[in-house]
């Protein structure tokens, strides 16, 4: 029974009512919880309870200090506004009016090294931090996102019952567990953005394939889109790929065709990036997706080099059902490697910052809900329920064995799109990934070699242990380190 049920106060709070706020209020309202409603325009306040009050058990507040008397103590109060300095101002308003064991949530995209620092902060005043990665969007935010707390554990377990019903559940398992300390929550949210971008750059190589080299249109792909769904690859972000090619606006033609291409971004993607750069990560199908999102920022610049810099003639011709599959395939492979990649990083990060995380635990809270839902993280919950120590994911049976009946499709298809001029940086890169990843020795020996040479920093032989150093440019003799 809720606190509300005995105190006649509110179970939990929402400060921000923006879409996001908004809808995981109501989301809460829904299920049976009492919502303190707050935003410093109280208009969206009044909207909210005008047009949904009716949905639960509500108690909008005009300031701060009426919202946090409307909370039943220890008070939990998830704040939605933007990230960065609004979260930082709203927390020092908070901790003057919050009291000694009270929860405030920041359930948006912060980045984790922010999350570390409040959560700080607001130890030092007695108050409990949780940072917690909300996926799902909109829709997700209203009818079940997958949530990704992290802090103290005994702030998780104050607010369990309320996030653990506000999320999806699938298969009778809810999309919300306790993820670590401090920012590991937001960390796995961000790595989960990341993977997110390097997912969504995929199906845009896969489209730009199809429709560059084989002149398929619209409906042509939303139909494939749609096939694939059926198979490995069914996901939210294949079957939102087909809704979105098949919608048509005012003129009747395809609303793709007319929309800028030129795609924006919020951070969390260049954030996996730079943090995996910090790591010493080779997540490379991310960090080609962020690259790709800023070439697209590159118009006008593409534009003239569209005229100046000569490129292969690309002759449309029908694509066979093999061809189509093969390109399927190098989706499925290549999506295999950035799961793989973005899952090595948590597994580093966990090692480096000292958190405990459960990475199949992970892969089930993103089943449903999150943007990167898919049928997919079945098998990464399986491959870690087999071996919770993995390391790579391709060193599990089920994703190894998948990758190499892709492989000779997947090969294929990069020639194809490099002999005809078409950008697939996301293939390409995970290909090579693939190919370094199961290389026993590399060429990395020259690489140390010629640092040796110029900066004397000195190499490891195979033959021997130790350091050592050659006078490259004096006698040429080896001396150790």
């Amino acid at each position: 029974m809720s606190d509300q049920a005995h105190t006649g106060k509110a179970d939990i709070g929402v400060l921000g009512l923006a879409v996001m706020g908004a809808n995981l209020a109501r989301n809460a309202a829904r299920k049976g919880f009492g919502v303190a409603l707050f935003n410093r325009n109280h208009e969206r306040t009044d909207k909210l309870m005008a047009e949904h009050g009716s949905e639960g058990r509500f108690h909008p507040a005009k300031t701060i200090e009426e919202f946090v008397a409307a909370l039943a103590k220890p008070r939990a109060i998830i704040i939605m506004v933007k990230a960065g300095k609004p979260v930082d101002d709203m927390i020092e308003d908070l901790i003057g009016q919050l009291e000694p064991d009270d929860i405030i949530i920041d359930g948006g995209n912060s980045l984790f090294t922010d999350t570390a620092r409040r959560f700080k902060r607001c130890r030092d005043a007695n108050i409990r931090f949780i940072g917690m990665g909300i996926s799902g969007g909109e829709e997700g935010a209203l009818e079940g996102p997958s949530m990704m707390p992290g802090g103290e554990r005994s702030a998780y377990d104050r607010i369990a019952p309320m996030v653990t019903k506000m999320a999806v559940s699938v298969d009778g398992t809810p999309c919300c567990t306790y993820i670590g300390p401090e920012g590991a929550g937001h960390y796995v949210k961000m790595v989960h953005n990341g993977i997110e971008y390097a997912d969504m750059q995929l199906i845009t190589e896969a489209y730009d394939l199809m429709k560059t080299l084989y002149g398929l249109d619209a409906a042509a792909m939303a139909d494939i889109f749609t096939d694939w769904k059926a198979g490995d690859l069914d996901s939210y972000l294949i079957e939102i790929t087909a809704a979105v090619l098949r919608k048509v606006d005012g003129t009747g033609k395809p609303l793709i065709d007319a929309i800028v291409d030129e795609a924006e971004q919020k951070g969390t993607g260049r954030w996996t990036a730079q943090n995996a750069l910090e790591l010493g990560v080779p997540v490379t199908a991310i960090t080609e997706a962020v690259f790709a999102r800023a070439l697209s920022g590159r118009r006008g610049m593409r534009g003239e080099a569209e005229k100046k810099l000569p490129h292969p003639a690309v002759s449309t011709r029908k694509p066979s059902p093999e061809e189509i599959n093969a390109i399927r395939d190098a989706l499925y492979a290549s999506k295999i490697i950035a799961y793989a990649q973005g899952f090595e990083q948590m597994t580093v990060a966990a090692q480096t910052f000292g958190w405990d995380l459960h990475l199949g635990e992970i892969a089930t809270i993103w089943r449903g809900g999150c943007i990167i839902r898919a049928r997919f993280l079945n098998r990464i919950r399986e491959a870690y329920d087999r071996d919770p120590k993995l390391s790579n994911l391709l060193l599990d049976d089920y994703f190894r064995d998948a990758v190499v009946k892709a492989e000779e499709a997947w090969r294929r298809v990069i020639v194809l799109a490099v002999e005809n001029g078409v950008a697939v940086p996301a293939f390409s890169s995970s290909l090579a990934y693939y190919d370094g990843l199961r290389r026993a020795r590399g060429p990395a020996n020259l690489l140390q070699g010629l640092r040796d040479y110029f900066g004397a920093h000195t190499y490891r032989r195979l033959d021997k242990e130790g350091s050592f150093h050659t006078r490259w440019g004096q006698d040429g003799s080896e001396i150790e380190a």
